[in-house]
């Protein structure tokens, strides 16, 4: 079992409403977190989650809503909640700096493809340095979909990887494998990845075809093809072939005898110069640029449609192990009454009227000590909390009405041991300020004793009230 004892939130102290846990987080981010902790679970085994469970089952009605609102309360609890910010951070500035290499790597094809100008131009070498690592890693791409279902290229891989480690956060590690098998089951890994991956392959294209005109504009390129091999009606026949589909949106094709004149030596007219440079243009345009935006535009409608229908699924290991817990044999049988709760904690109804008032609430308290204490009328009183089914009831009944101020009042001769610590902790949660009141004793305190509850009141950071603090319970000043 793992826990850590939570310190009380400045939040939660400061502003009367406590946002629930996974305030602000899309869809997928919710179940992503739910995933984190299923993993987390089968790994390390079962977490100590009293209070996600209590809390989970006054959520929702339904076994996933209950299941995701005790992974989300986890996950804010142990951390994992920060480590999703940091990764999403992580994430963005891995993408920003594949976004610049994209860049450059096209600015680096274009110059790759014409040179320097010194020489003519190779029109089929130019046209395989532009558009040759693009094909192959697109053939692929669409050869691994119907087998692999979801690597997402190497470009998505790479931008997990380095989301992790710019992350820098030691529970960030668990997050990338926690996406990919909720994206895997959805069958939504091939489309994210796949639109990141051709999303900077369209970028790196772009920039490609934008540094080509420049260069083209700025400097005179001479353009010829050579072979050994094939003969010339070879190329005469690939040339106009790859330049018919670009012709039809207007972009210039050689001519047959600019295209045999071109496998002697570099023509030096002007004609033959636009026209292979509109030529590569083009072939740049239809065969690399377009098949790329029309892929991502498919990815990125798969992976919206996909994300509607991502659900969280009760049926997944580890979850049965939690049916009963979070939606017990006598919810689904519809029976509303509940067992009666002993006395004298206040049930829920009663502190029903204390929402957003005052509270005070004994811990552990014997009989030499008169209860209540003499309370301003409109603090409620809400008894002494002894036994196990008390402090649940307590804490369920807070849950749902939860207090402006809690006044906890406990026996300062008891030691501060880790489950009253932990009760007062989830206490804390519940109401939007909060004061420990150790009550006085007759003979004195030990100095040992009161500084092992300063102490700990201390890491909890809760406030010690020396005495009951009746102006605060009636007007929340100081708070």
């Amino acid at each position: 079992m793992e826990r850590a004892i939570s310190p009380v939130s400045d939040h939660s102290k400061e502003t009367g409403t406590r946002p629930p846990p996974g305030h602000g987080l899309s869809r997928l981010e919710r179940l992503w977190l739910c995933e984190a902790v299923r993993l987390r679970e089968e790994q390390a085994g079962p977490l100590e989650d009293g209070e996600a469970v209590r809390r989970a089952r006054l959520a929702g009605a339904t076994l996933a809503q209950r299941l995701e609102a005790r992974a989300l309360w986890l996950a804010e609890r142990d951390g994992q909640l920060q480590a999703l910010r940091h990764w999403r951070q992580g994430a963005g500035l891995a993408l920003a700096l594949l976004l610049v290499a994209a860049v450059f790597t096209g600015v680096g094809l274009a110059f790759a493809a014409l040179g320097d100008g010194r020489g003519p131009v190779n029109v089929f070498w130019a046209l395989g340095s532009l558009l040759g690592l693009n094909l192959l890693m697109l053939l692929l791409w669409l050869l691994s979909l119907p087998v692999m279902q979801g690597s997402g290229g190497a470009l998505g891989r790479i931008w997990l990887w380095l989301s992790a480690k710019l992350a820098r956060d030691a529970g960030a590690a668990q997050l990338a494998p926690a996406l990919l098998v909720l994206l895997q089951r959805g069958r939504l890994s091939q489309w994210g990845l796949g639109m990141l991956s051709h999303g900077l392959w369209l970028l790196a294209l772009a920039s490609a075809l934008v540094m080509l005109l420049l260069l083209l504009a700025t400097r005179r390129y001479d353009f010829v093809w050579e072979t050994t091999l094939l003969s010339a009606d070879a190329f005469v026949a690939l040339t106009r072939g790859l330049g018919a589909l670009p012709a039809t949106l207007g972009f210039p094709v050689p001519t047959l005898e600019i295209i045999r004149a071109s496998g002697e030596g570099a023509v030096a007219a002007e004609a033959a110069r636009r026209a292979w440079s509109g030529w590569l243009l083009g072939v740049l345009v239809l065969y690399g640029l377009l098949p790329r935006l029309l892929l991502s535009v498919l990815c990125w409608w798969r992976w919206r449609r996909g994300l509607a229908g991502l659900v969280l699924d009760p049926e997944l290991p580890g979850y049965s192990l939690l049916r009963e817990r979070l939606l017990p044999s006598s919810e689904r049988l519809a029976l509303d009454q509940a067992p009666p709760v002993p006395a004298p904690v206040s049930p829920a109804r009663p502190l029903a009227a204390a929402a957003g008032g005052a509270v005070v609430v004994g811990i552990e308290i014997d009989d030499r000590y008169p209860w209540p204490p003499p309370l301003p009328a409109s603090v409620l009183n809400a008894g002494v909390v002894d036994s196990r089914e008390q402090r649940r009831a307590l804490l369920d009944a807070l849950a749902m009405h939860p207090p402006a101020r809690l006044l906890i009042a406990c026996d300062p001769r008891r030691s501060p041991d880790r489950g009253t610590l932990n009760l007062l902790a989830e206490l804390a949660r519940t109401a939007a300020a909060v004061k420990v009141w150790l009550l006085p004793v007759d003979a004195g305190l030990e100095p040992a004793r009161l500084e092992a509850w300063q102490e700990a009141l201390g890491r909890l950071q809760l406030p010690l009230a020396e005495t009951l603090p009746q102006q605060w319970l009636e007007e929340g000043e100081g708070s």
